[in-house]
C-alpha cells in the first residue's frame, strides 16, 4: 500500500506539471488548430530564466520565498514575450497556408529557441537552486511509509489553481467568449466586432505564461535546468493533450494527470521487479521466473518517458479523437 501511495504521488505532481503545459497546447489549436510545437522550449526558457534570477539574488539578503516569487514574476512577461513574438513573427504569416508549413515552421522555431538557449546558458546541466528547504511529511508510521513533499503540495496546489482560472477565463468572461467565437467562425467573430488576431495572440501569451510557471515547478522539482529539458516535456505534454482530446481543455486536464500516473506507476512497479527478484532469487522456481521479468524491470525504471508515447499510439489507432474529444465529420 505504501508503494502505491508513493507512486500515486508522484505520478499527481508529474501529471499536473503535465495538465499545465498541455493547456498551452491544447489552447493554440483550439483558437487556430496549429500544434505549437514550440511550446515546450518556451517552458525551458521560463525555467533558465526564474533559475537566472534565483541565482542572481540567492545570497542578497532577500527571504527565500521572495527571491521564488520575483523569479517567477520575472520568468512570466520573459515567456509572453517570447509567446507573442512567435506568434506574430512565425505563425500568424501562415495562417492561410497549407497545413504542412505552419507545422514546420513550429519545429522550426523550437529548433532555433534551443540553440538561443545554449547560446545564452551554455550546453551543461545547471543544478536548479533549491533556496527553499524540502521538507518531507510521512503519511504513516511504517518504516517504509509513503512520503510528500512540500515542493510536490505547491506544485499540485498551484496546478489546480491555475487551471481553475483558465476555464473561468475562457467560460466566465467577456474574453472568453471571444477566444469561443474564434475557435467557431472567426471571420463571423470578426463581423460582429471581435479582432481575431488580438484573440490568437493573447491565446499564444496565456499558454506562454502558464508555460512559464510549469518550468519554475519542472525545475524546482528535478532540481536541474538544461536547454533541452523543455523537448521532452513538451512531448510528454503533446501526449497529453492528444490522450484528453485535443482543443479540449478538461481532457487536457485529464491527460495530463493520466499521463503522469502512467508513467509513475509504469516505472515504479516494473522496477520494483528487481528488489523482488534480489530477495527471492533462490527460491525454487523463482530464478526463471527473474531472468524473464529482467529486461521488464529495467524497462520500468530506464525506459520510463516510453510509457506516454505508447499511450499516444494506442489512443490514435483506438480513439483519435481522445478521451473527451467529439469525433468532427466533414460534410461533402
Amino acid at each position: 500500500m505504501d508503494v502505491f501511495l508513493q507512486q500515486l504521488i508522484n505520478g499527481l505532481t508529474l501529471g499536473c506539471v503535465y495538465a499545465v503545459v498541455a493547456l498551452g497546447y491544447t489552447m493554440v489549436y483550439g483558437i487556430i488548430q496549429l500544434i505549437n510545437f514550440a511550446h515546450g522550449e518556451v517552458v525551458m526558457i521560463g525555467a533558465m530564466v526564474a533559475m537566472s534570477v534565483i541565482l542572481g539574488l540567492a545570497g542578497s539578503g532577500v527571504p527565500p520565498l521572495a527571491i521564488v516569487l520575483i523569479a517567477v514574476l520575472a520568468a512570466i512577461p520573459a515567456c509572453m514575450a517570447v509567446g507573442y513574438l512567435v506568434e506574430r513573427v512565425a505563425y500568424r504569416p501562415l495562417r492561410s497556408a497549407p497545413r504542412l508549413a505552419p507545422l514546420i515552421t513550429a519545429i522550426g522555431v523550437s529548433m532555433i529557441l534551443q540553440h538561443l538557449a545554449l547560446l545564452i546558458w551554455g550546453r551543461n546541466y545547471i543544478p536548479f537552486p533549491q533556496i527553499i528547504k524540502t521538507q518531507s511529511f510521512a503519511l504513516s508510521n511504517s518504516e517504509t511509509a509513503a512520503t510528500i513533499t512540500n515542493v510536490q503540495i505547491a506544485i499540485m496546489v498551484l496546478s489546480v489553481l491555475m487551471m481553475a482560472g483558465l476555464i473561468a477565463l475562457v467560460y466566465k468572461t467577456r474574453i472568453g467568449i471571444a477566444m469561443r467565437a474564434v475557435s467557431q467562425r472567426p471571420d463571423v467573430a470578426g463581423l460582429m466586432g471581435v479582432s481575431p488576431n488580438h484573440v490568437i495572440s493573447f491565446t499564444f501569451v496565456v499558454g506562454a505564461g502558464l508555460g512559464a510557471i510549469a518550468g519554475v515547478m519542472i525545475g524546482s522539482y528535478y532540481g536541474i535546468a538544461h536547454y533541452q529539458m523543455g523537448f521532452l516535456l513538451g512531448l510528454k505534454a503533446f501526449c497529453a493533450a492528444v490522450l484528453g482530446g485535443i482543443g479540449n481543455l478538461g481532457g487536457a486536464v485529464l491527460g495530463g494527470i493520466l499521463i503522469g500516473l502512467i508513467e509513475a506507476f509504469g516505472a515504479g512497479y516494473m522496477g520494483d521487479l528487481t528488489n523482488v527478484c534480489t530477495l527471492n532469487k533462490f527460491l525454487p522456481g523463482f530464478s526463471a521466473l527473474c531472468e524473464a521479468n529482467s529486461n521488464m524491470a529495467v524497462f520500468g525504471s530506464s525506459y520510463k518517458d516510453v510509457f506516454a508515447f505508447i499511450v499516444l499510439i494506442l489512443v490514435l489507432v483506438f480513439r483519435p479523437q481522445g478521451l473527451l474529444g467529439e469525433r468532427v465529420s466533414d460534410r461533402a
